[in-house]
């Protein structure tokens, strides 16, 4: 049995699961918590839902390994999560020792992506290929790569650190940089350009149907946008068709650079492709080397929403 602990910038979950071989592991029990108060508050909140799972399933014994995912910048050599963009305050904190310390039992970490990219190549979408790239699209956008038929983490963990490469040069923020990849293509980038899109609108007398007041700006999400784009607000498409170029030109970028035989991603892509995939490829078949476009699947999750599960039991699993 694995225990499992995804980290991440709005929620934390702890996860009781068992592998099957290369099958989906079975979810035993999970406990999820919101992300609030300080880096060492929610590891006591954490670690007293790892004890409570233990606890519940009468399985301390049982559980052989503890997978840590997490957003980055990390070292897993190290076991320390360095200062993550989505957790302000979670500042060199050494998740492992501490968890193996209250514990008792081996623990290993990964980023977000990286652990992604290994459950998907482990379990899902990815399975049975050499050459592999996962992309989070999510709170952030990081990329987990598998090259040659292993993880490539690169000299010091930061390899597939994407979000953080300037796309424009100004835009929406994401990962300390205006007009990045992020920026362009998260939840909080896609709620950025929304909220200058409507600003834009409501300086003219008009509206939208994601935003129709000034005092509504703070509220709006990649959601809440989605749902407007889907009931054909011609301002809400704009903003997906917006995010869908820059992610187009993204994955142009790594599909010529690594040649990757798919491109798998999660998040709000598996949630909008519909919205983001038109001017995504677009962009794709204007930037791309039609030989490696051509040899490139891009794919949704086929581990949806439950990803970050599966991903902390693929580390605890690899650990």
């Amino acid at each position: 049995m694995l225990l499992g602990i995804d980290i991440g910038g709005t929620k934390c979950a702890v996860i009781v699961g068992q592998e099957h071989g290369s099958s989906i592991p079975l979810i035993i029990d999970k406990i999820v918590l919101p992300t609030s108060g300080t880096a060492n508050d929610m590891i006591r909140s954490i670690l007293d839902a790892c004890t409570t799972l233990m606890n519940r399933q009468a399985a301390t014994e049982r559980i052989s390994a503890v997978g840590i995912c997490c957003g980055g910048p990390l070292s897993s050599k190290e076991g320390m999560i360095l200062s993550p963009p989505n957790l302000p305050g979670w500042d060199n904190v050494p998740i492992v020792r501490i968890v193996q310390e209250q514990l008792g039992i081996p623990a290993s970490l990964q980023n977000d992506a990286n652990a992604g990219a290994v459950a998907e190549w482990k379990y899902g979408a990815g399975k049975g290929l050499e050459h592999m790239v996962f992309l989070t699209f999510g709170t952030g956008m990081g990329a987990g790569l598998i090259l040659n038929g292993k993880l490539y983490a690169g000299a010091n963990d930061f390899a597939g650190e994407v979000g953080h490469i300037r796309m424009a040069i100004t835009g929406p923020v994401g990962y300390g940089k205006a007009g990045s990849f992020e920026g362009f293509c998260s939840g909080g980038g896609i709620a950025q350009l929304a909220a200058t899109r409507a600003m834009e609108v409501l300086q003219m007398g008009g509206s939208t149907l994601y935003c129709n007041g000034m005092e509504h700006l703070p509220t709006i999400t990649a959601q809440t946008v989605a749902e407007a784009a889907d009931k054909g607000d011609a301002d809400a498409l704009a903003v997906y068709a917006e995010s869908g170029a820059y992610l187009g030109k993204g994955l142009a970028a790594l599909i010529d650079i690594l040649n990757p035989e798919a491109i798998i991603i999660g998040g709000i892509y598996t949630r909008a492709r519909h919205l983001l995939e038109p001017a995504m490829r677009a962009h794709l078949a204007y930037e791309t080397l039609s030989g490696s476009y051509k040899r490139c699947a891009i794919l949704p999750s086929a581990l949806g929403e439950q990803i970050g599960d599966y991903a902390a039991l693929a580390v605890a699993g690899n650990g």
